[in-house]
């Protein structure tokens, strides 16, 4: 009976042990949790949670959207559909990275992660600008000559388009970093603001170069123009908000710690959502859907013009010798018209029922089945000719 209590006691120093460590834990987060990715289940901070399950969500409709791509890629069989499909997985590539690098900003920040930021950030909106870049200039070529640039050149315009970013980006790194001997966290907004002048120049460029796709005579590939428009355009708004944020307004409400890695990482999110909606998306359904022969007969369309009606005559060349006859026996059916008749009572004259002449007058489609010649009569045949 002694030992209960003992027990007792040991089981009060447990519970108060584990009390003491899970409040040095974020709340949600479980004890083996390094500190680095506490925001990433920390129920304190849900703004980490919140974007982590928007970015994975994103992750998953863009490998979908890559299979789909991947599965229809043998039943494509439209030349102007299959040749920008390497530049659609590029942008999907690209669109995959924002989604992926938005869990380095929820991270706590370290000296690799601060690098895979500087470098990625603008590398992957390089990638997805230049790639839809090479879509106006496509979709350009579309509306006024109905023939698409080849798949290589337009692969090649996005690669070459976003090599000049991977440049830029790996020369502030050396530069700041290796030679002058600085941490990587340790950089000013502006300087990443100004990092990114390239990529800033490309958005406004293909937003300027797209609305030439609007001005063409073959108009179904000016919905995808459309589409192209309104992906830059939310995409500028997206980047002007936090560009404020991140340079004056942070500093301004006194958060500039706390947001700036919240700030990138909304818009990140927001662009890649921007880039799946309204540009992967309708063109991936433009991509896999049966191609329609833009001269097969709609006969269901009512606005299409009926076809004229003509005469027979006008149509087909009848013989002369039989138009001739045909015109005598006319002149002669009217003749006997007019001399026929007969008084009946009061009523006084009327016309009686026309005699049926007896000259053999072949019909239209007797000459057309006869190859063009008058059909001679049968030999039963008993009436006059006409000469």
């Amino acid at each position: 009976m002694k030992t209960y209590p003992a027990i007792g006691f040991f089981l009060l120093l447990v519970i108060s042990y584990g009390s003491s460590e899970n409040s040095s834990t974020s709340r949600g987060c479980g004890l083996d949790l390094l500190p680095q990715y506490v925001y990433l289940c920390d129920l304190d901070a849900v703004w980490g949670i919140v974007l982590e399950a928007v970015a994975g969500a994103g992750v998953l409709t863009t490998l979908l959207l890559m299979l789909i791509l991947l599965v229809r890629l043998p039943f494509i069989k439209d030349k102007e559909k299959k040749s920008p499909l390497g530049m659609h997985f590029l942008f999907l590539l690209g669109t995959l990275g924002l989604f992926g690098l938005t869990f380095a900003f929820i991270i706590q920040e370290d000296e690799t992660v601060c690098s895979t930021r500087r470098f990625l950030w603008g590398v992957t909106f390089a990638l997805c600008f230049s790639c839809l870049l090479a879509q106006a200039w496509r979709l350009r070529r579309l509306v006024r000559h109905g023939k698409s640039p080849s798949g290589w050149h337009l692969a090649g315009m996005a690669i070459c388009l976003m090599l000049v970013q991977v440049i830029i980006a790996t020369e502030w790194l050396i530069l700041t970093v290796v030679r002058d001997n600085k941490l990587a966290c340790n950089y000013e907004p502006m300087d990443f603001a100004m990092a990114l002048i390239y990529v800033m120049f490309l958005m406004v460029f293909t937003m300027g170069f797209s609305l030439f796709t609007l001005c063409g005579k073959f108009k179904k590939w000016k919905k995808n123009g459309v589409c192209l428009i309104i992906t830059l355009f939310f995409s500028i708004l997206i980047w002007v908000a936090w560009m404020t944020m991140y340079l004056f307004g942070n500093a301004e409400l006194k958060r500039k710690d706390k947001w700036s890695d919240p700030t990138l990482a909304i818009a990140l999110v927001s662009s890649g959502w921007v880039f799946v909606i309204f540009h992967a998306i309708p063109e991936v359904h433009c991509t896999i859907l049966p191609s329609q022969q833009e001269n097969a007969p709609n006969y269901f369309d009512t606005s299409q013009p009926r076809m004229r009606e003509t005469a027979f005559e006008e149509d087909i060349q009848l013989p002369r010798s039989y138009m001739e006859n045909k015109a005598f026996s006319m002149d002669e059916h009217n003749a006997a018209l007019r001399t026929a008749g007969f008084r009946n009572g009061s009523l006084g004259s009327r016309p009686s029922a026309p005699f049926r002449s007896n000259v053999y007058q072949p019909t239209e489609m007797a000459v057309v089945l006869n190859g063009g010649t008058i059909p001679t009569a049968p030999p039963s045949y008993t009436g006059r000719h006409l000469w």
